[in-house]
């Protein structure tokens, strides 16, 4: 119900956040400040503190994806700009795992283990990836040598 009201206040086909789905993530909350309410003195002000701090934390979350989006997009659209080469499908695989948080370092050996590709190959895609300014290496080398994302806005 609540995201009823919102979108129409909105006044927009398109909302971004969905207050229920965080109710939903926080129901043990949601419950305890409802019974709270219920028993106390009927006073909805507690009630109202804790809906608009949640309706906050909505809205954060939600600029939080959208900022992950723009980022990913701004990224693709730098890095496989046309009339550059196409990238293969193990190297999109691994940049879309490192634009949504890759944890851990990435080393050609994970690599092939995530591509389910030979380190030949591994090492050979992330060449190219270097080559391209989508990869570059960290800062340790040698045994520890692994490769993040350039920033895609530089």
């Amino acid at each position: 119900m609540g995201d009823l009201f919102l979108a129409r206040a909105d006044g927009s086909p398109e909302r971004f956040y969905s207050l229920s789905a965080q109710i939903q993530r926080e129901r043990k909350a949601y419950y305890d400040i409802l019974e709270r309410t219920q028993k106390q003195s009927l006073d909805v002000t507690e009630w109202l503190v804790w809906f608009i701090a949640t309706l906050h934390r909505t809205v954060d979350q939600a600029q939080h994806n959208l900022d992950a989006v723009l980022t990913k997009t701004r990224a693709w659209q730098r890095w496989a700009a046309p009339g550059s080469a196409d990238l293969n499908e193990r190297q999109v695989k691994l940049i879309n795992r490192l634009l949504d948080g890759f944890e851990g370092k990435l080393t050609s050996s994970k690599w092939g283990r995530i591509a389910n590709c030979s380190p030949d190959t591994a090492l050979r895609d992330i060449t190219d990836l270097m080559q391209r300014g989508v990869l570059r290496k960290s800062d340790a080398g040698g045994r520890s040598t692994s490769y993040e994302l350039n920033d895609p806005l530089k």
